[in-house]
């Protein structure tokens, strides 16, 4: 699996350890094409999972990108570069998204399947989620058909607070079966592990939060493999011409 870290921030590349020093070159480096693949890519410390991280570099993405050509395409072109290696090395590319729809943002839902929506479990989020939607749809007609939410995972919940538990309902209510049954919870060891430079499971493996991640995770590849059988399963009745 390959985590891209597309968010000039690098929450991601920290949770994974990754030194700032050590970001270059990244995700930058690559949507621009100004590096190939394989200098991009660090592996990680958890087994299986390599990251390409990001640099302070990304956030003047956007601004670069307004004068290129294909602007909207760059990132998936140069996923398909090299005769596409990084499909064929990694059978699942995670893209870490900024939390605004800019170009980098725009570029990384051109190129993807499938969008994970993480959600704070707080009222204000309600709005983000409604303007994800409707762009999500633009693009799935005009850019990328492939897109789609794949679901969505209610995070920083406190069942202790009426809030938490009003938006809840009202996205479930809302989104139904998109959903997911899993939520994570407010948990201060999914706080700490970041400034330790480690995933939350391998910061404290037994902590609520961790035992989430894994329920979530499960869910997951569930929800793909049904979502793969059922499309094998209209491909085989669909009449051949």
């Amino acid at each position: 699996m390959l985590l891209i870290d597309l968010d000039p921030q690098g929450n991601a590349s920290t949770g994974l350890g990754i030194p700032r020093s050590e970001r270059s070159p990244g995700s930058y480096e690559f949507l621009l094409g100004l590096s190939p693949l394989g200098d991009c890519v660090r592996a990680s410390q958890i087994p299986g999972l390599s990251v390409m991280p990001a640099s302070v570099s990304l956030a003047g993405a956007e601004i670069e990108l307004i004068d290129l050509e294909r602007r909207e395409h760059r990132f998936a072109d140069v996923l398909e570069a090299e005769d596409g290696e990084a499909r064929r090395r990694w059978n699942t590319i995670l893209v870490d998204c900024p939390p605004s729809l800019g170009l980098v943002t725009l570029n990384a839902l051109v190129a993807v399947d499938a969008v994970l929506v993480a959600l704070q479990a707080e009222f204000l989020a309600l709005e983000g989620i409604g303007a994800l939607s409707t762009t999500v749809e633009r693009i799935k007609k005009r850019l990328n058909p492939r897109l789609h939410i794949a679901g969505i995972v209610l995070t920083m919940v406190d069942r202790r607070n009426t809030l938490s538990q009003q938006v809840e309902a009202d996205v479930r209510g809302h989104f139904g079966d998109l959903v997911f049954g899993t939520t994570i919870p407010r948990n201060v060891r999914i706080a700490e592990a970041p400034s330790h430079g480690l995933p939350v499971l391998i910061y404290d493996n037994a902590c609520a939060g961790s035992q989430a991640y894994i329920l979530l995770a499960s869910e997951f590849i569930r929800r793909r493999r049904t979502a793969a059988e059922a499309a094998h399963q209209q491909a085989s009745h669909e009449p051949v011409t």
